[in-house]
């Protein structure tokens, strides 16, 4: 069983340009199957045949004995895990059917995402005032990740040629290594340059943003300035870059009336490959809506 584990694992690396946190979770949640499966069967490693074996039967007794010490949040996670290698073991053709199709997970609560009030927003962009060189490369990821959406992650791995500032547009390359074009406001741009005005003339493939060091700037370093951040703002509440995410989207949504298919591709969500089959929603009109709805697309 370990080696359709380690096909599978392999697969989701190169063919699905599946992160490492994510391999290592698929990797934990099919070890503790075969473990399992293992302890079933009396052997230390079950045999292909008794891999294949396996019935949705053996695999809600898993989840049973899951449900006496793991959260539900973890056990919808291990039934995606095990529903994703059926499916491949179904698409390389070793079994004909999945038996986890079968699997129910445990319903979740919807908790809402947190976010900024417009206000809000625009006290912690306006109120920014160091104009060196690092102070300037905070205010431009603060107003891109405001101004475009973007995960954390996303603004850390652009690099100079992804910002395309005469079409005011950024590429990024989400999860999955899929990529998206996605709109940069006028407010946005304008950091950007004060920016890139301080870096001379880099490539194309230099990273966009630098830590003090000249390297790529880190995630983790992202969050920490903007604790800094807050404070310079006069804000005392607790804040996360992946709340002007949130805000983003909901700003569009509900001040602005922007329709949810378009915030999807803007944010480049898991589904939105399904989702794109039957909107055919174009750049040209993700733009349109953009500039109609966003608070700092444009001057004035």
């Amino acid at each position: 069983m370990r080696r359709l584990i380690d096909k599978f694992l392999s697969y989701m690396r190169v063919q699905r340009d599946a992160s490492p946190h994510t391999l290592a979770a698929y990797g934990r949640d099919l070890e503790e199957l075969r473990l399992f499966v293992a302890e079933q069967h009396g052997v230390e490693d079950p045999s292909e045949s008794q891999a294949l074996g396996i019935d949705h039967l053996v695999l809600r007794r898993f989840l049973s004995q899951l449900h006496q010490r793991n959260k539900k949040s973890t056990i919808a996670r291990k039934v995606a895990t095990i529903r994703s290698f059926y499916r491949h073991l179904v698409k390389i053709e070793k079994l004909e059917q999945s038996p986890a199709e079968l699997l129910q997970a445990p319903r979740l609560p919807k908790n809402l995402p947190r976010t900024l009030s417009v206000d809000e927003v625009f006290q912690l962009l306006d109120n920014q005032k160091r104009s060196d060189r690092l102070g300037k490369r905070d205010i431009a990821i603060l107003e891109l990740a405001y101004s475009s959406g973007l995960r954390v992650g996303e603004i850390c791995s652009l690099n100079i040629g992804d910002l395309d500032e005469e079409q005011e547009l950024v590429r990024v390359k989400g999860k999955g290594g899929k990529e998206r074009i996605v709109p940069v406001g006028s407010k946005a741009l304008e950091a950007l340059r004060a920016y890139l005005e301080e870096q001379g003339a880099p490539k194309p493939d230099s990273p966009l943003f630098l830590n003090y060091r000249g390297g790529r700037l880190t995630t983790r370093s992202v969050q920490r300035n903007l604790k800094t951040q807050l404070l310079q703002a006069g804000m005392l509440r607790d804040a996360t870059p992946h709340m002007l995410r949130h805000s983003f989207a909901t700003h569009l949504l509900v001040e602005g009336g922007a329709d949810l298919r378009d915030i999807q591709e803007l944010l480049g969500h898991a589904s939105l490959s399904t989702t794109q089959k039957y909107t055919g929603v174009s750049i040209d009109h993700i733009m349109a809506v953009y500039d109609r709805t966003h608070p700092r697309a444009k001057d004035g």
